[in-house]
């Protein structure tokens, strides 16, 4: 019992610690006291205060093929360790970003923001991530909320002098400092803020703008017409006092009390301020705190019923004893100082909007015989085939001058992709082995359904025949990494290369854009899920995953995107499956001869630093350093030869040329970076290993006729070299590619059978 006691109080004792640190309650003039020390924190809107958010987190800016993108680190989920983090979409979220920026320099919200796009694409996770993150921000000392409650003592507190519920009177009041730190059984009611207003609005308008001049240095003060330009500059730190903030007003239930209040005490504001607790509140999804999401439903989002408390409402203050109090209720009044998404807003009946559209103009709405006064971002998700129906409504006119459109589409680089699947994989907690590149597979086949055939008049005739000849694969090659198809020679790349976001724009301002059709991530969640239980393989590996592909594809009234007309080499989802097996093949094969260490892949990088040493030098009439024999030499040009019918390429200056240009443009392109010539040059590499293998094949084949002999049980026929270079190649492909037995023996079977049969 001993033990138990003492654990408990010491629990006890720091639950007792972070309450007092985190100041949940302040009399009115502490709230003051706080507001001048830090006056924008305690002075933000609820745009704001999310775009304060926003930058808590941090943004960094990230290489893409088109270019850098900034992307904002609270879509990482720092604050839960990445659980359920969103992956890409950062022109959505700068774009979403940039609204919110807008919002706030504006001083109003005055617009509803929509995710639109095809089913799965992350709309609702990305709004979830936002509110998970406004969670998180909220218990912070920097995001630090404050409501108030009203506070009415009994008459035990007031010793007989009638302050309060027991017949009111106002001489107490002129001896108590507050009565906000009463204890509960010192009051005889404490009424709620009912939208959670900022305790700002206690103060008189007139009043309050004077203090806000004079307390909040910088501020901008915009008339009800006016708007900052928006603004990339981080540097660029003016606050704009909100409409909320500068002309807003109590809600209705509390100007009913503030008022009865002002009558009773004759107008002396501070015996008025002396009722009001304020409290630190939290933003909570669980709760319905400042974050709300709205299902599609039958139901209006707000409404007013009649207000209780523990007493009599007779024995108010005589002023509000002729009144009925009310308290509104619903969505819209939980979320009030935060953020409310309506998921699938084109699911719900029509009629429950069209209260969006004054609401989102002038953040109000109306409930039975009063308007209430919002302080929330409204957000919608809606699917991209409903509002396609939508626009065809005449209220659709109506709808899009209040609304901004924020397209979130599926995502077309496979890199990004797999990384969502090895989320989704790492979730399920598979007890079995998930073998190398599976999620890879589903990856690149999940990609080449979505991408479109590009169209080549729309390009200058420098690159229109590139264009034109572009395939799925080179395509999706070209999104993730930015390389270059192996019929590109490279003196024209940084040609195609700097088209990359032309591509991708292609259906921008019509609703048939790329990433609208295709697989969605929760159609190939299944087809994981599926694979991991197939019978005929021991473990989830890419076999299994060809295997559900293959079934997928057979039924085509399963999902809309089997039924896409095929489109040249585009919108073919069984040759995808083909395309996707010869990449494997080519990963698999690779790997296994490096794993047999035949070479290292440091000697291609030497060879290849070495023949640009040589290029650059005879081009520019130098000689080159030879370190072997400590003496400047004239270029090999043999060696060069060489190498370049390694590469399979033409022997010339302009071959040469396009190399130098190549590596000179990326050096720009990345200032003080090492060149990478593996990066810049995927595809020679891959020439050379080629070329390179090609002159060992028979090595290659014998090797892995022994490895399958090993899997099978027949090793003891090995000689001991034999052994031993088998089990240098099994001891790499499990230390440096992450294959168990069984993965890596129905591996090297696969590669066998299609590669090296015969």
């Amino acid at each position: 019992m001993g033990e138990t006691k003492d654990t408990l109080g010491a629990i006890a004792e720091k639950v007792r610690d972070d309450f007092e640190k985190h100041r949940p309650i302040m009399s009115y003039e502490q709230f003051l006291e706080a507001f001048f020390e830090e006056p924008r924190r305690f002075a933000r809107n609820s745009v704001q205060y999310v775009q304060d958010c926003f930058l808590h987190f941090g943004r960094t800016s990230r290489k893409e093929v088109f270019g850098d993108v900034q992307h904002f680190n609270l879509f990482d989920t720092p604050f839960d360790e990445g659980r359920d983090r969103l992956i890409g979409q950062e022109l959505a979220q700068l774009k979403v970003y940039r609204l919110i920026d807008g919002f706030a320099r504006e001083g109003r919200i005055n617009k509803l923001i929509l995710l639109h796009g095809p089913n799965g694409s992350a709309k609702s996770t990305f709004v979830n991530t936002i509110m998970r993150a406004l969670e998180a921000y909220a218990a912070t000392d920097e995001g630090a909320l404050y409501r108030f409650n009203w506070v009415f003592p009994n008459q035990k507190q007031t010793a007989g002098s009638t302050i309060g519920f027991g017949g009111f009177s106002t001489r107490t009041a002129d001896s108590v400092d507050s009565f906000a730190f009463l204890d509960e059984d010192q009051i005889d009611a404490k009424i709620p803020s009912d939208l959670n207003d900022h305790p700002l609005l206690l103060i008189p308008q007139a009043q309050r703008e004077a203090l806000l001049r004079e307390r909040v240095p910088g501020a901008v003060f915009p008339k009800s017409d006016e708007a900052l330009e928006p603004s990339d500059d981080e540097d660029d730190d003016r606050f704009v006092l909100s409409d909320y903030i500068l002309r807003g007003a109590l809600s209705h239930t509390s100007r009913q009390i503030f008022d009865a209040l002002m009558t009773a005490y004759r107008g002396d504001l501070n015996n008025v301020l002396k009722h009001v607790q304020v409290e630190r509140f939290y933003i909570s999804q669980r709760y319905r705190v400042g974050a709300v999401t709205v299902e599609p439903q039958m139901r209006v989002d707000a409404g007013l019923r009649q207000l209780t408390v523990d007493r009599s409402l007779s024995a108010l203050p005589s002023s509000l004893q002729n009144q009925t109090l009310f308290e509104p209720f619903g969505d819209l009044v939980d979320a009030n100082r935060g953020i409310i998404e309506y998921d699938d807003l084109f699911k719900r009946h029509p009629d429950l909007n069209k209260y969006l559209l004054a609401t989102s103009e002038k953040a109000t709405v109306s409930v039975d015989n009063r308007i209430l006064h919002l302080d929330a971002i409204l957000m919608a998700t809606g699917n991209e085939d409903y509002l396609d129906a939508y626009k065809q409504t005449p209220d659709y006119a109506s709808f899009k001058g209040r609304v901004e459109l924020v397209r979130v589409p599926y995502i077309l680089d496979y890199v990004l992709e797999q990384s969502i699947y090895e989320d989704q994989l790492g979730g399920l907690r598979l007890v079995q082995h998930v073998a190398p590149h599976t999620s890879f597979v589903a990856a690149l086949w999940a990609v080449l359904t979505r991408l479109k055939r590009p169209k080549p008049d729309n390009y200058d005739k420098q690159v229109r025949d590139i264009v034109g000849r572009l395939t799925p694969l080179e395509k999706a090659d070209l999104y993730a990494h930015g390389r270059m198809p192996e019929h590109v020679p490279p003196d024209r790349a940084p040609q195609l290369r700097s088209i990359v976001i032309d591509l991708m724009s292609e259906g921008d301002g019509t609703s048939e854009y790329e990433g609208r059709r295709g697989a969605s991530p929760r159609e190939m969640k299944m087809i994981l899920l599926t694979a991991s239980q197939n019978e005929t393989h021991p473990h989830l590996s890419p076999l299994a995953v060809f295997d559900e592909l293959e079934n997928l594809v057979r039924d085509p009234s399963v999902f809309p995107f089997l039924q896409m007309k095929p489109d040249g080499d585009f919108h073919r989802h069984d040759q995808f499956i083909v395309t996707v097996r010869d990449r494997y093949l080519d990963i698999v094969d690779s790997e296994v001869k490096e794993a047999m260490g035949l070479v290292e892949s440091s000697q291609y990088d030497d060879l290849f630093a070495r023949y640009v040493d040589h290029v650059s030098q005879a081009m520019k009439g130098e000689k080159v350093y030879n370190r072997v024999k400590g003496k400047y030499e004239e270029p090999d040009e043999k060696f060069m030869s060489e190498t370049e019918e390694l590469l399979d390429a033409a022997e010339d200056d302009e071959f040469r040329q396009g190399i130098i240009s190549s590596i000179a443009a990326y050096s720009i392109d990345h200032p003080g970076e090492k060149v990478s010539y593996v990066k810049v040059f995927p595809n020679l590499f891959q020439k050379m290993k080629r070329s390179f293998f090609e002159d060992r094949d028979r090595t290659v084949r014998k090797i892995l006729d022994h490895l399958i002999d090993q899997f099978d049980g027949r090793g003891s026929t090995l000689s001991s070299a034999e052994l031993e270079s088998v089990e240098t190649t099994l001891r790499n492909l499990k230390q440096r590619f992450g294959y168990n037995v069984e993965s890596a023996r129905e591996a090297v079977a696969f590669l066998q059978s299609n590669r090296y049969k015969n």
